[in-house]
C-alpha cells in the first residue's frame, strides 16, 4: 500500500488580502482561463468558494466588455 502527501491547495486570495480579482486585472484572469476559454474550477485551481464567484464575475465582467476572449477560434 503506497501512502502519499498531497499538499493541500490554498486559495491565493485569502493569502495575500491586498490582491482581490477585478476586472482589470487581466494578467491575473488569465491564470485562472484555459487556452480555450473556459474558467478553471475550484479544485483544480484552489481557490476558496466566495473567491471563485467573485472570480468568475469578475471574468464575465472582462469579456463582456472585451478584455477577454468568450472561446478561442480554430486555426
Amino acid at each position: 500500500m503506497t501512502s502519499y502527501n498531497k499538499k493541500r491547495k490554498v486559495c491565493r486570495f485569502c493569502l495575500h488580502t491586498d490582491m482581490a480579482p477585478d476586472y482589470k486585472n487581466v494578467d491575473l484572469l488569465l491564470n485562472f482561463i484555459t487556452e480555450r476559454g473556459k474558467i478553471i474550477p475550484r479544485r483544480i485551481s484552489g481557490i476558496c468558494a466566495k473567491h471563485q464567484r467573485e472570480l468568475s464575475r469578475e471574468i464575465k465582467r472582462a469579456r463582456a466588455i472585451a478584455l477577454l476572449p468568450y472561446t478561442v477560434t480554430g486555426k
